[in-house]
């Protein structure tokens, strides 16, 4: 359907965004649900977030979801917010109605989606979280809710890591980012929730020879789809996981909360986004 001028529309907000395949995975689902409706990307710099945001409230925006480096500064201007947004002090998902606006974090479901393939044990897990922001506070909110008890973060401000552990992992071992090889030993699960290796520059490089073969890694990027983080994991044998299953995961709700409709059954859908990505 050409959307009219009583399309509903919503987006994302990033900086940079251009690099999001969230236009193009909510396209296909308006698309296929017939539905009058766009979903728009919206490049915002950090001193515009609460004046673009409290603009596209006032003109009618369903709602935006939120990349970096917005996600906490989401939850801190919306005017009530989940108990999950809360705890993970972090949204990527506001919705704007007349009682006005709303946090929630998908990212956690998200998560979780992109690793039940993996049939993860996590109660015997030993996870290693790079990064201290609003993906790595997410990600290790959901680590914890699924059951991991042995866990280690590694950031490159040491600050920013001691309030991620204050806030949501008090029983978190905080590794200072010189020894972030040293950190691999004996760790099963290695995650990067940092920016790191997005565009293809500056890529976490690991010692990846100190961790165990069939362990999992996940890399919370998806461009590129095999950075050289999950490159490095899948040649020592680790199962190496991408962003863009995480991607989808969390967009299902946001879906359901922009437009009121559940998410179309496309099963090809993650098929369609490498295609995009390989025409980028």
């Amino acid at each position: 359907m050409i959307p009219t001028g009583a399309a509903r529309f919503a987006g994302v907000a990033g900086h940079p965004v251009a690099h999001s395949l969230s236009p193009v995975l909510m396209q296909h689902w308006i698309d296929a649900a017939d539905l009058d409706a766009l979903y728009v990307p919206f490049p915002v710099a950090p001193e515009d977030f609460d004046r673009v945001v409290a603009g596209l409230a006032r003109a009618g925006c369903a709602g935006l979801n939120v990349t970096l480096p917005h996600k906490e500064a989401a939850l801190e201007l919306a005017d009530t917010a989940s108990a999950s947004a809360r705890a993970v002090g972090a949204a990527n998902l506001l919705t704007f109605s007349a009682s006005g606006i709303h946090a929630d974090n998908t990212d956690i479901a998200g998560f979780l989606y992109a690793l039940a393939p993996a049939s993860i044990d996590y109660s015997k897990t030993r996870a290693l979280v790079f990064g201290a922001g609003g993906a790595a506070r997410a990600l290790v909110y959901g680590l914890l809710t699924a059951g991991v008890t042995k866990l280690a973060i590694c950031n490159r401000n040491l600050t920013r890591a001691e309030g991620l552990a204050r806030d949501i992992a008090p029983d978190a071992s905080l590794v200072p980012w010189e020894a972030r090889d040293d950190a691999l030993d004996g760790s099963t699960l290695i995650i990067n929730a940092t920016s790191l290796g997005l565009g293809g520059r500056d890529d976490l490089d690991l010692d990846w020879q100190r961790v165990a073969s069939g362990s999992v890694a996940f890399d919370s990027v998806y461009t590129p789809l095999k950075t050289g983080f999950l490159a490095a994991a899948a040649d020592r044998g680790l199962t190496a996981i991408d962003g863009l299953d995480m991607l989808i995961g969390q967009a299902r709700p946001s879906f359901q909360a922009f437009f009121g409709r559940p998410v179309p059954d496309l099963p090809a859908i993650r098929h369609r986004l490498i295609h995009q990505l390989e025409a980028q």
